[in-house]
């Protein structure tokens, strides 16, 4: 990933400070990265049945939440010593906020792959029961690639592209319920098996509305903005007005 640019960031006659507040971008990174191979993990073992793999994911989910908790205390350490005002201390808030988003979208990867690990008992998949739960998953994991990308440039247009992009999931999420409740009808013997994928169907769209909450911080950070809980159909007029008025694109 490319250096944090530094107009974002107040330049501080203390290079420490300087340190500190990069830091806090690569280890955000680092644990989305983290998060990230959590979810790949936990969909592979998904789309393959595999409970034993189920089980690693599981046992990782650890290591996400150590990430948090670390970032978290080095945050408040930073605010409570260096006293940041106005855009550092926006950065640091986005920071927050982003790490108990990602630890979240792994608790959601964690709870896919403990689904899976009760399928011991019951190894074959259905390849048909899980064609719009893989539809979902791909979107979710491309709103999350594009979040963090937003997150790593401070890229308000790419942010607010992606937060556009949260509709299409959610569409695809109820698309997949109304296909998953037919087979429900059509088969009433494999129950648990479909009411499984609704679970994961539901953890995957959960995971899209984190990664939109970070693009809303992104967007916090740079404009001062709130724009949680605005209306869909009102961000595509918001990000010709944020970025037709000389708004930061990345």
């Amino acid at each position: 990933m490319e250096h944090l640019d530094r107009s974002y960031i107040t330049k501080h006659t203390s290079r420490r400070f300087n340190e500190e507040l990069e830091d806090i971008r690569a280890k955000v990174l680092q644990m989305g990265g983290l998060v990230e191979r959590q979810l790949a993990d936990a969909l592979d073992a998904l789309f393959q049945c595999d409970s034993e793999r189920g089980e690693q994911v599981a046992e990782r989910d650890y290591q996400v939440n150590a990430m948090e908790v670390e970032i978290d205390e080095e945050c408040s350490e930073i605010i409570a010593l260096r006293q940041p005002t106005a855009v550092d201390l926006r950065f640091l808030l986005m920071a927050v906020k982003t790490i108990t988003d990602l630890e979240r979208i792994g608790d959601e990867a964690e709870r896919i792959a403990r689904i899976v690990r009760n399928w011991a008992d019951e190894p074959v998949c259905n390849r048909r029961q899980m064609t719009d739960v893989r539809h979902l998953a791909e979107l979710a994991r491309t709103n999350l690639r594009r979040a963090l990308d937003a997150y790593a440039r401070i890229d308000v247009r790419e942010a607010l592209e992606t937060i556009q992009q949260d509709q299409y999931l959610d569409d695809a999420y109820e698309a997949a319920l109304r296909h998953l409740m037919t087979f429900m009808m059509e088969d009433p013997r494999r129950l648990k098996r479909v009411f499984d994928l609704v679970w994961c169907a539901r953890s995957l769209e959960r995971i899209g509305d984190h990664a939109k909450n970070i693009c809303e911080y992104v967007v916090y950070m740079v404009e001062g903005r709130d724009i949680r809980h605005v209306e869909p159909e009102r961000i595509e007029a918001l990000e010709q007005e944020i970025l037709g008025e000389g708004g930061r694109g990345g």
